[in-house]
């Protein structure tokens, strides 16, 4: 039965947006108090067992717990009355909270995110079709029910159920509810903008649409996946610092293991002192250990695949996102990404002998039936010039372009006395074979022509009437402002720019020059592409590329970052690890600072982290020892007020300066264009001098209250 007019009850598409997750700061759009209650739901040990370092600390909290408990009951230590025990208890307790609160903030911004793209998820009916053709008889299906393979109608105000392929048809599609542009685009079948996404809406014409994934296998599935951060699995950069961290952990335990029977042994061959209490040995550790860094490690993570978010990139993993920060090589298109991709026809040099009118009316002619923006510029650019094209006469047949012969044009029949004409136009080498096999030749000054505008930066067209080539109209693309400076920030910091284009070696070299890249890739072919990463990789180097056609998908799966356009094709999106919603082919250099910068946080954090236990050690080890060897007070430099002072001074602090460096663990430290070395030299001076500096000042004025209030 033809169901094809019967109504759908098509559910509307939520309209937030994936950015509309929160803007970067504390708060964001992960409220305060769902990560409050998360960092509370944290404590559960199967948690807490996740991160090495801050498990020490859970089970520092657990035992000073038991231990002031038993102080209640038991006759009491002079070296650690219960009070003392029970304010060390709170503040280790405030450390694990702290330290889970800045992974649940974290995770917060990523479950908003997903949460406003789950609101995208609609049950949605579906138009299947029995026949893959417009016009066949339908059948009402739930888009739960496609499969892979089917294929549906699609018409205005329609939703598009599932991820696919345009097979038939062109229409205008809002996008908007994925990629936050408010301007639609246009889906048609063939070339690169054919893959459709499930759940934008279609707003005008019809599309005949091939599924192209199986439920719940679709885009939108797989953004609300990768924006969890929960679900975030550890890189290989960072499990590395794990390693290093718990060995810092195991490190300092043992060293603090040994300090119980070296402060009995002194105590007894003093004959003076008292022997160091549990509780002051817990608060060395916790202080010693590598509490910073490891309380906002999983935050970093989980806030660099939040920004990716925010600046419309969907990463697959965070694998990804630090891979792009170590990438050293950036493979980029010319067109669309370091030029503006509209080549314009900007002068025409006629061949001798014939006039500036009929090479204009000639390249208008072979131009008529071409609707790409060079086909009508060179129109445009005949009527500029004054010289107005004849109607293409009735007969005419459109030749179009064919990527074998590189030309199109128009075959005119024969009129009256006027004979048969064939006119093309395209490259100029394919210009040239085709006028030789009619017996024709290319003239040196044309020729030439060529090679200057080639050497220009321009395109040259020769333009044919028959076996004549009548003249060369040159196209010009622009290289975009500011494309050479952002090269240069990139070079600055050891990553190789080259750039990759289908025009000849001459165009590809002034364009490359021009733009200020560090290489060029001429007359590009898939397999090119590919064996150029593969060359590069073979060196040690890492790779980075855009791409959005099904002839750049072994090249994205090759590569090591791989961003394809979300107005590509379904095959091109399979094939990367990143997807840029905007279609935006200079976002790649935006993934490569966001992954940059995602590595500089984690840097700057743990040579922070590392760097302020040295104070922390100056505060505790002289005030636990000081009774037994009155020598080490020299040690005391900050002059802490007591022994029981210096102890909590460093445990608050050791919690507090990690509720300081949240805001820059979710937030990231800015990207700067450096080298290796300049950067190393800045790290160590704002991050290592001031993770030496800011904890003496941070621990003293912090003993200074607890002093005045009479607390100590």
């Amino acid at each position: 039965m033809d169901r094809s007019t019967e109504p759908l009850a098509a559910p509307a598409a939520g309209t937030r947006t994936p950015q509309a997750a929160g803007k970067p700061g504390l708060a964001g759009s992960a409220p305060m108090l769902p990560a409050l209650r998360d960092a509370f739901v944290k404590l559960d040990p199967r948690v807490q067992w996740r991160n090495p370092v801050m498990f020490v600390v859970y089970v520092g909290s657990i035992l000073t717990t038991f231990l002031w408990i038993h102080a209640l009951q038991a006759p009491q230590d002079p070296a650690s009355p219960p009070w003392f025990v029970l304010t060390v208890a709170v503040w280790l307790w405030f450390t694990v909270l702290f330290a889970n609160f800045a992974e649940a903030l974290a995770e917060g911004r990523s479950k908003a995110q997903a949460a406003s793209l789950k609101g995208l998820k609609k049950s949605t009916w579906a138009k299947k079709l029995k026949r893959p053709v417009h016009g066949a008889e339908w059948v009402p299906e739930q888009a739960e029910n496609l499969r892979k393979g089917d294929v549906v109608l699609v018409d205005a105000t329609d939703l598009i159920p599932l991820d696919g392929e345009v097979i038939e048809g062109v229409a205008s599609v809002d996008e908007s509810a994925i990629t936050g542009e408010s301007a639609p685009v246009v889906r048609e079948s063939g070339g690169d903008f054919s893959s459709v996404t499930g759940g934008t809406r279609v707003l005008s014409d019809w599309l005949v649409v091939r599924i192209a994934v199986n439920p719940g296998e679709s885009f939108l599935d797989r953004m609300i996946g990768m924006v969890e951060g929960a679900k975030r699995q550890k890189t290989p950069n960072e499990i590395a610092l794990t390693i290093l961290l718990v060995a810092l952990t195991i490190v300092f335990l043992g060293v603090t293991a040994t300090l119980l029977p070296y402060s009995i042994f002194g105590v007894r061959a003093a004959g003076a002192g008292n022997v160091v209490g549990l509780t002051a040995l817990v608060a060395l550790l916790v202080c010693l250990i590598p509490t910073t860094i490891g309380g906002l490690l999983s935050a970093v993570g989980v806030a660099g695949m939040s920004r990716m978010m925010r600046a419309n990139v969907i990463a697959t993993s965070g694998r990804a996102v630090e891979a792009a920060g170590d990438v050293d090589v950036l493979l980029l298109d010319k067109t669309g990404t370091i030029t503006h991709g509209n080549r314009q026809a900007a002068s025409m040099v006629p061949a001798p002998g014939t006039t500036d009118r009929a090479l204009a009316i000639t390249a208008s002619l072979a131009s008529a039936a071409d609707e790409t923006p060079e086909g009508r510029s060179i129109v445009a650019l005949a009527s500029r010039l004054g010289f107005q094209a004849p109607a293409v006469p009735p007969g005419a047949q459109a030749v179009p372009f064919a990527a074998q012969t590189r030309m199109s044009g128009m075959n005119l029949p024969a009129r009256g006395t006027e004979p048969a004409r064939t006119l093309r136009k395209g490259a100029v080498d394919a210009v040239r074979r085709h006028v030789e096999s009619l017996g024709g030749s290319l003239p040196q000054e044309l020729a030439r022509a060529a090679d200057e505008i080639a050497r220009r930066g321009g395109t040259p067209l020769a333009v044919a009437d028959g076996r004549t080539v009548v003249g060369i109209v040159e196209l010009k693309d622009i290289v975009k402002a500011g494309i050479k400076e952002r090269f240069g920030e990139l070079r600055r910091m050891g990553i190789k720019t080259v750039m990759i284009t289908g025009d000849n070696r001459l165009t590809a070299a002034a364009i490359a020059a021009e733009a200020g890249v560090d290489d060029f890739l001429a007359e590009a072919t898939p397999e090119d592409k590919l064996k150029l990463i593969r060359q590069y990789q073979g060196e040690g180097r890492l790779v980075a590329m855009t791409g959005d056609g099904t002839n750049d998908a072994p090249a994205l799966a090759q590569a090591d970052v791989a961003v394809a356009m979300n107005s590509g094709t379904q095959a091109a999106k399979e094939a990367a690890n990143m997807v840029d919603l905007d279609s935006n082919p200079t976002k790649l250099l935006e993934v490569v600072e966001t992954g940059k910068a995602l590595l500089m946080t984690r840097g700057s954090l743990t040579t922070f982290s590392i760097a302020n236990d040295l104070a922390k050690y100056f505060a505790i080890v002289p005030a636990i020892f000081v009774s037994t060897y009155p020598q080490l007070s020299a040690l005391n430099v900050m002059r802490l007020g007591s022994p029981a002072s210096a102890i909590l001074s460093a445990v608050i602090f050791n919690a507090l300066i990690i509720v300081v460096l949240i805001p820059l663990a979710l937030k990231g430290v800015a990207y700067r264009a450096i080298g290796a070395a300049a950067l190393l030299r800045r790290n160590l001076l704002i991050y290592g001098l001031g993770g030496l500096i800011v904890p003496f000042i941070g621990i003293k004025a912090i003993d200074m209250v607890l002093v005045a209030l009479g607390l100590v």
